[in-house]
């Protein structure tokens, strides 16, 4: 790695966006004139948002109760209900304009027209009862239109009002009657807000910064990229500098450097307007909001120290996103993609129920969202015990990423490609007459969307239709999962045996894989444990599987159901079809990943999908070093056959385990679970039955041989 050249790409890109008005202006103008045009803004029309009396009649108030009274003696609502029809403690007399002089019938019609915005009848019989305490008072109704939300909020205030006289007529009902009110109201309740001062702020501002933090990384480092990218290509310029003596990585290193730099300086710029302005903002509202104040000092600090590592993340994914589109316009679509992936992550933590937990920190970007958070609540313990996980989260998701920023500039077919236009059907006739031996990588992505619309689709028609459990699996696994798999298998490549990798294996590795099955098996317990720890399962979910379960079935049936079909159908799915579309990507750690993430997408429990996507990985490999299928089935039939067997064992009662209690336990909570040494030992097993497979010739693809060739000329290995 050449750092001069590096330096030299980014000071000649960082020059050239310079020189463009519009990214200045996004930059540097925008933050600065936007946010306080939303403060002004918000001054101007807040006018508007001020609380405006409504109209309310009063029928019968010849029928109410001389005390405690009602109304005053200027028609208005005495000030001791008055002050109980705002939550806020505000004047009902200020709030509503009363009217006496409209019969019901008339009044409901101007409710109905929105002339009058609600109605409170008194009906016949009403002074004589409240007066004597009866227990069958007629009940005073409120009219109101439901569909006019000033009708609704009118209505409200009235029913606060009638409350607080309800009460005063009940208490001077007790004591006429000799009863002390605290008889029947034993205790009050009382509120005390320990937050400190300088921290009551801190909670909607650790909503709100976090939030802006990345939505405008992500912005900030979008556009740039797709300047110095998908723009070059245009311009014409890209060749000139891949021309030059820097190498790939290097180009890709200056880039980044630029983009990040813009990235961090739309982040700071937006940050700081959007405090000031909000701190002049809800200053001038202090008196109705005391808990909103200006942002803590502190709070800039932490944002400044998180944007580094979120502006690298951002930029090294819209960088490798810029190098895939053939022009601007072509790379401003994927924008909305990549925004709707992000919304989720950051929205969620702001849920007052998601807490910084090890599980939680370890999701990206909402691991950072949540630390971020803690630490401007004032929460250092907390945001320190997770900064770890944390940090390695984001750190492998940027090498990742940067990764594969490089990789897409080693790629001629991505550097160089044409802007065409999009006719689906000219584009399947096209793959129709050029079929190739194995699918291309856009038929697997297509074949893994389909598996999990299909399924999605069978569960929603199956559930609570369908009785019968093994009909129920066997069924969604033939039709979502192997027909798709098939019919493009058909379609979409001219050699099936190859794309579903049917050969004959070495027996031994048949064998092999049968063993791996058997000593991986401990080890899956173990990661299911931890993962049933980090993100436990809702007692809703569990009571479901329970009444899934307990069904009659025999045991065959079982196995038919949860192991043979599974172990056919998926793996002719995800590790045939799948698969083999991917490695004409040209690298196979690449394939065997995005075909186990689909894997484990497939697996609708978030759960269950993790395991999943972690035991493809293995049946992956298997499959790639092995050149065959069927170990990957044996595999998947031995370990989903060993989950069937203990269930059905542990259903007809625990078993006694005497003698073997060193290396295995059983009980009725937690079933069966194995002890160290039997985890230890099946450890070393895997690791020895992994490299007997890692030692054996694989067939390479046709891309896999040109990218290894590609990587050995020194064009910066990507995925080494």
């Amino acid at each position: 790695m050449n750092w001069s050249n590096v330096k030299l790409i980014f000071l000649r890109e960082v020059r050239d966006q310079l020189r463009d008005r519009r990214t200045l202006f996004m930059i540097l103008v925008l933050p600065m004139l936007l946010y306080p045009f939303v403060g002004i803004s918000f001054f101007q029309l807040s006018q508007f948002m001020r609380e405006h009396p409504t109209e309310v009649v009063i029928v019968g108030r010849d029928r109410l109760p001389t005390a405690p009274a009602l109304f005053d003696e200027e028609d208005r609502f005495h000030a001791t209900w008055a002050a109980t029809a705002n939550e806020a403690g505000e004047d009902a007399n200020k709030l509503l304009n009363l009217r006496f002089d409209v019969p019901l019938d008339e009044a409901r019609k101007l409710v109905q027209d929105g002339t009058v915005q609600a109605v409170l009848h008194f009906p016949d019989g009403f002074d004589a009862l409240a007066v004597a305490g009866g227990m069958k008072t007629p009940i005073p109704e409120i009219s109101f239109n439901s569909a006019k939300r000033k009708s609704q909020v009118t209505a409200a205030r009235l029913k606060r009002v009638l409350l607080g006289w309800r009460q005063a007529i009940m208490f001077g009902e007790l004591s006429r009657r000799g009863i002390e009110p605290a008889e029947i109201e034993p205790f009050a309740l009382a509120e005390t807000d320990v937050a400190d001062e300088s921290l009551r702020s801190a909670a909607f501002w650790s909503i709100v910064f976090p939030f802006l933090l990345l939505i405008w990384a992500l912005t900030g480092a979008f556009y740039p990229a797709i300047d110095l990218c998908a723009g070059e290509k245009e311009r014409g310029t890209l060749e000139t500098l891949l021309a030059s003596p820097a190498v790939r990585s290097e180009i890709v290193w200056g880039k980044l450097l630029t983009v990040m730099l813009f990235s961090v300086v739309t982040v700071s710029l937006n940050l700081m307007s959007v405090g000031l302005t909000g701190s002049f903002v809800l200053k001038s509202f202090q008196s109705s909001m005391p808990n909103l104040g200006s942002p803590p000092a502190i709070a800039y600090l932490w944002l400044f120290l998180t944007v580094i590592p979120v502006s690298s993340l951002f930029s090294a994914l819209c960088l490798a996103l810029a190098v895939f589109a053939r022009s601007t316009k072509e790379g401003q679509y994927y924008l909305m993609p990549l925004f709707l992936i992000t919304l989720p992550l950051v929205v969620l933590p702001m849920s007052p129920s998601f807490e910084l937990n090890l599980g939680n920190s370890l999701i990206p970007l909402t691991g950072i969202v949540l630390v971020l958070r803690a630490t401007i609540e004032g929460d250092y313990v907390l945001a320190l015990r997770h900064l770890v996980p944390v940090a390695a989260v984001t750190g492998l998701c940027c090498m990742l990423a940067f990764r594969w920023a490089v990789d897409q500039f080693n790629k001629e077919s991505v550097l160089f490609r044409e802007s065409e236009r999009l006719d689906l059907l000219l584009r399947i006739k096209y793959y129709l007459r050029h079929r190739q031996e194995t699918p291309p990588v856009a038929a697997a992505v297509v074949c893994g969307l389909l598996i999990l619309l299909i399924q999605f689709g069978f569960n929603f028609l199956l559930a609570g239709r369908v009785r019968n459990l093994a009909l129920m699996t066997i069924l969604p696994q033939l039709v979502a999962v192997l027909g798709p798999a098939l019919l493009l298998t058909f379609v979409m490549s001219k050699r099936a045996r190859k794309t579903l990798s049917l050969k004959l294996p070495q027996a031994w590795s048949v064998v092999a894989a049968g063993l791996l099955a058997l000593a991986i098996h401990p080890l899956a317990l173990e990661v299911n444990g931890l993962v049933q720890q980090l993100y436990p399962l809702p007692q809703e979910t569990q009571e479901a599987y329970a009444q899934l379960f307990d069904t009659e079935m025999s045991f065959p049936l079982m196995l038919l159901a949860f192991a043979v079909a599974p172990a056919i159908c998926e793996e002719l799915a995800f590790r045939g079809f799948i698969l083999s579309g991917f490695r004409r990507l040209g690298h196979k750690r690449l394939a065997i990943l995005f075909t186990s993430i689909l894997f484990g997408l497939a697996h609708f429990v978030l759960q269950q999908s993790i395991v999943a996507c972690a035991l493809g990985l293995v049946l992956g490999y298997l499959v790639v070093q092995t050149g065959s299928i069927l170990p990957a089935m044996v595999f998947h039939f031995i370990h989903n056959g060993l989950l069937v067997t203990l269930s059905w064992l542990l259903k007809n009662g625990t078993p006694r385990l005497d003698g073997w209690e060193w290396f295995i336990v059983s009980s009725a909570e937690e079933g069966l679970r194995f002890q160290w040494p039997a985890v230890a030992f099946a450890a070393a097993i895997t690791l020895g039955l992994l490299t007997y497979f890692r030692r054996l010739p694989y067939e390479k693809s046709a891309e896999e041989t040109i990218q290894e060739s590609i990587e050995r000329q020194g064009i910066s290995p990507a995925w080494r």
